[in-house]
Order: C-alpha cells, then sequence, then structure tokens
C-alpha cells in the first residue's frame, strides 16, 4: 500500500466500501464491481488536494431492484393485484462536520423530501446529539421526515462489514408473502417467532424494520446447513 496514502483516506475507503456493500445486500441495484472499488480509483475519485477525503464527492443514490420491490411489497389480493411496495430510491450521504446535531440532521431530511427520496442513509463521523437522535426518533409519519425514515451510522461501525465474519451466519430478509407462508406452515403467530432487536448490528446492516421476519442460515457438521427464522421487534 502507498505509505503517501492518508490513513484519513484509507479509513474512509473501507467504509465507503462498507456501505455500498451495504446497500447491496439489501437489494438496491448497483455493479458488484461499485463496491469493490480500489484504493486507488478512491483515491482518483474522492480525494482533495491536500490528500484527505472530500466526504461531499462520496454521496449517492440508488434505486431498488426488483427482487427487493417485492419483498417490501403486500402479497397481490384480488382487489389490490399491484400493491405499492414500501421501499424507493435512497440517498446516502457522508456528513463531514464534526458535530451532527438538529440543523445538519433537518437539513439533510429537507434534501430528501427535496429530491422525493423514499429514505436515506446518513453516515457521521461521531456520534449524533441527544437531541438530534430524538428528532430522529420521532420523525417517521411527521412532515418533516422522508416515507421511509432516515438511518444513521457512525464511521467506526462501517469499517468492517460484520456479515463477512465468519461467525455471522447468512441473513435473509423474506418477503410478506414468504411470512405469511412460513407462519402458516408451522401454524404460528409471528409473535411466537424468536426475535431480533432492529438495533442489532446485522439488523442495521439489513435495513430490517419492525414485524419482518429474517431467515437465518447456519452451517451444520450434521445437517450441512439449516435454517432458523427471527422476528425483528
Amino acid at each position: 500500500m502507498d505509505r503517501d496514502v492518508s490513513p484519513n483516506l484509507i479509513r474512509m475507503w473501507r467504509v465507503y466500501r462498507t456501505t455500498k456493500e451495504m446497500c447491496l445486500d439489501r437489494g438496491y441495484l448497483m455493479l458488484e464491481e461499485d463496491a469493490k472499488i480500489s484504493l486507488d480509483e478512491f483515491r482518483a475519485k474522492f480525494s482533495r488536494e491536500d490528500g484527505e477525503p472530500d466526504r461531499q464527492r462520496m454521496n449517492f443514490s440508488l434505486q431498488p431492484s426488483d427482487t427487493m420491490l417485492k419483498k417490501y411489497s403486500d402479497p397481490p389480493t384480488t382487489k389490490n393485484p399491484n400493491p405499492t411496495p414500501a421501499i424507493g430510491t435512497i440517498w446516502v450521504e457522508f456528513n463531514s462536520d464534526e458535530n451532527v446535531g438538529l440543523k445538519q440532521l433537518r437539513d439533510y431530511m429537507q434534501h430528501l423530501m427535496n429530491g422525493n427520496f423514499y429514505s436515506g442513509i446518513m453516515v457521521c463521523a461521531k456520534p449524533m446529539t441527544g437531541m438530534a437522535l430524538r428528532l430522529l426518533r420521532g420523525s417517521s409519519g411527521m412532515d418533516e421526515g422522508p416515507k421511509g425514515g432516515v438511518e444513521v451510522f457512525v464511521e467506526q461501525d462501517l469499517l468492517v462489514n460484520i456479515t463477512k465474519h465468519q461467525l455471522v451466519p447468512k441473513h435473509v430478509l423474506l418477503s410478506k408473502e414468504e411470512k405469511q407462508q412460513l407462519l402458516e406452515r408451522y401454524r404460528l403467530r409471528e409473535t411466537q417467532l424468536p426475535r431480533i432487536q432492529v438495533t442489532d448490528p446485522v439488523a442495521k446492516y439489513l435495513g430490517l424494520r419492525r414485524g419482518q421476519v429474517v431467515k437465518i442460515i447456519r452451517k451444520s457438521e450434521t445437517a450441512g446447513r439449516y435454517a432458523s427464522y427471527r422476528w425483528a421487534i
């Protein structure tokens, strides 16, 4: 690795790659190569003249794939043969401010609303202020926030892709239809399923919403692979 590369640039390259991988794993449309950007490419695209990363140039938006749209749609019915998906275009922003508070969050939400983005991910250098987090928690359903809400990540949490750790099993989000079929097959209510908190690191990575069910595939020495299910709360 080039010794002349700023440690901050290397750090942001890792954060950027994990963020792209996260969006790809959720089902947004993206070329896999975009998530595998090399350090040299990253430096050419996003470094300032002083060699430090220019976070503003790193921002991007993505559209959901057809598979993702299906996963976030209610099962079709006679009355509603083409249900509207509860997902849409996302705007990902890398905030360069030392402290992110109410002003930055409000500006970000306004940008999402002006650009007709369904949801947003804000990556901050440091944790948000308590007041901003309170606004964030109360913004769903309010006029000031986008329909799909805002997720906030701290750069430190995206330095490594936790889903690539050998001890983390594969998590797959079930569509509403698959969830319905699962409950019917085992004659269960969703409340009878084991739970996963939406604040769990893997749940956060996948952007799980309350009420969704995730399939967890583990390797087994005897069975080869086996699946279990978790209900997001």
